[in-house]
């Protein structure tokens, strides 16, 4: 269970409470026991991390066409995209219609079509479509490489937040910017991503409602009389712009995979726990009570409805047709209440329960599929692109010619061993850290995980596949930042473990060591993806080269 309920030392008296003097300074004091102090990252704060998004997004834009083709499921959702644009709802395709669309002479038919996922990550797809157009591979991947490059972008801004420290943002959006998994999905036109981005930007919004909250909680204790009995309660605090941000973002990632509802059920736990311990480590009385009236009973009053509008508004091209699959498919004479609710309402109710009987019921078998378990062990990676020529032969895809016996060319789903080992290493450190420490930090990136990977084990019987782990891809990364950060730390105290003083040339010394050792870690995780790089881009190798990299059995 996602907590992250601290042991504070709350004061035993109102006077106690308010023991510096001044407002000013009461208030800092009341953020710093908080956890809010005010974090200025300068200059730098910006330029590492918007340098981090032009690098993440030239390594996903480069060479984006190739293959040129339709590859594992974007014969669907590019598809879909571009119905999308024609008739606001997708339609069905006739036989042969890949053929058609790689030639440039996309034809669907008049019919709605049934799918099972809602539109949102489609009509992301749609706006690369409108500029590229559907002639170069280009058009229907753009929208996946822009989203993935946010996401490197994000994470470094969380991270920075996060552990108050450049450094470490830095690491963090770097790591994303290489790392295989994440270079994949952003290089392909399937929803995921999409849903790994506003799942990122909701928990980056509650972030920054955590620290205005608790900001405005120390403001409210530094003008509060200590005997006032306003300490009972403490205040409500009804207006907050980044919750309802958060509610819009899960919407949106609700409204690109069904399975985002596990964030905002995980998410909601998170921040619940979040202001009863912000309340009881400002010292309020009755803070269980007041946590759940003043703060989770309006959340769930507005963000909930937010995350619900935003989930319809999506549908609006299927609402307002006459056409779209299901469209029609309501009860024409309801009773009772359901009388009120409009009848494309109610048929969009009738599709959403054929929609979760198909997601729930998915047992079909197929080669790449795997179970969540071993996931954080990457056993099982998706094959979405494999050709195979011999020597002489020309790849279409490029015009290279095979100069080896046997070439390959392929896109493997395969994360950076070393990036997602580590992260797999740096969850457990984190469980057992949050365990001992009850870190907020620590809580959040669990969390994640949770919302994004534990829920997969509720059906295990379902057809499930790796790149599921996209969704909480940038908590694995936040472990691994957990690491770096106990390695920054290490030896830099002013008394050693022998409780000895260090001297401030030592303290230097090991803070150099430290940054040295992390950045070394980085450097070799970035050379560990420039091995992997032709297999996760379809370059054409000799077949021993791509063999090499098949460090598993399971991974071919």
């Amino acid at each position: 269970m996602p907590s992250s309920i601290s042991r504070v030392n709350r004061a035993s008296s109102p006077t106690e409470r308010r023991s510096p003097t001044g407002p000013r300074s009461a208030q800092l004091y009341y953020e710093a026991k908080l956890g809010a102090e005010r974090f200025v990252p300068g200059l730098w704060g910006w330029v590492v991390p918007l340098t981090i998004f032009t690098c993440a997004l030239g390594l996903r834009l480069y060479g984006l066409n190739n293959p040129h083709a339709l590859i594992f499921d974007e014969t669907y959702y590019a598809k879909d995209a571009y119905a999308l644009l024609l008739a606001g709802y997708e339609l069905e395709w006739p036989s042969g219609a890949d053929d058609d669309w790689l030639a440039g002479d996309p034809q669907p038919t008049h019919e709605g079509a049934y799918v099972v996922h809602p539109p949102l990550g489609k009509w992301l797809i749609a706006l690369g479509i409108i500029p590229f157009g559907v002639e170069e591979a280009m058009g229907w991947r753009f929208s996946s490489a822009v989203a993935g490059a946010l996401g490197a972008l994000l994470i470094a801004l969380i991270a920075q937040r996060m552990f108050r420290s450049v450094i470490l943002g830095g690491v963090a959006g770097s790591l994303t910017a290489v790392e295989g998994h994440h270079l994949v999905m952003s290089r392909v036109a399937l929803l995921d991503i999409f849903l790994m981005l506003f799942v990122l930007a909701a928990f980056g919004a509650l972030l920054a409602d955590r620290y205005s909250g608790r900001r405005r909680l120390a403001e409210w204790a530094a003008q509060t009389p200590a005997e006032s009995q306003q300490w009972a309660h403490g205040p409500a605090l009804m207006w907050r712009p980044w919750r309802l941000a958060a509610g819009v973002l899960l919407g949106c990632a609700i409204a690109v995979k069904l399975s985002a509802l596990s964030f905002v059920l995980v998410f909601g736990i998170m921040v619940v726990l979040w202001d009863l311990q912000a309340r009881r480590a400002l010292g309020v009385r009755r803070w269980v009570r007041s946590g759940l009236l003043y703060d989770a009973l309006p959340a769930m009053v507005t963000v909930l409805p937010v995350a619900a509008v935003t989930y319809l508004a999506s549908w609006t091209g299927w609402l307002v047709s006459e056409d779209g699959w299901g469209r029609q498919a309501y009860d024409p004479t309801p009773t009772g209440l359901a009388g009120i609710v409009p009848s494309a309402v109610r048929a969009l109710w009738n599709y959403h329960s054929s929609a979760a009987d198909f997601h729930t019921g998915l047992e079909s078998g197929h080669e790449y599929a795997s179970h969540p378990l071993t996931w954080l062990f990457m056993g099982r990676p998706v094959s979405m692109h494999y050709q195979g020529l011999g020597q002489g032969e020309e790849y279409a895809h490029t015009g290279s010619v095979c100069p080896a016996e046997s070439c390959s060319s392929a896109i493997v789903d395969l994360a950076n061993p070393m990036i997602w080992w580590a992260g797999t290493i740096g969850l457990a450190v984190v469980l057992g850290l949050w365990l001992g420490r009850r870190d907020w930090r620590y809580g959040a990136i669990l969390s994640g995980v949770l919302a994004g990977g534990a829920v997969w084990l509720l059906f295990p019987d379902r057809t499930m596949f790796f790149f599921y782990t996209i969704s909480y891809h940038p908590f694995i990364i936040l472990a691994v930042v957990v690491l770096g950060s106990l390695v920054l730390r290490a030896g830099t105290g002013p008394v050693s473990r022998e409780g000895t003083t260090r001297h401030a040339s030592g303290i230097v010394s090991a803070q150099q060591r430290n940054t040295v050792i992390v950045l070394c870690f980085v450097l070799l995780a970035v050379a560990v993806s420039i091995f992997f790089w032709p297999v996760w881009t379809a370059e054409l190798l000799p077949y021993e080269q791509w063999r090499l990299r098949m460090w598993v059995q399971s991974w071919i």
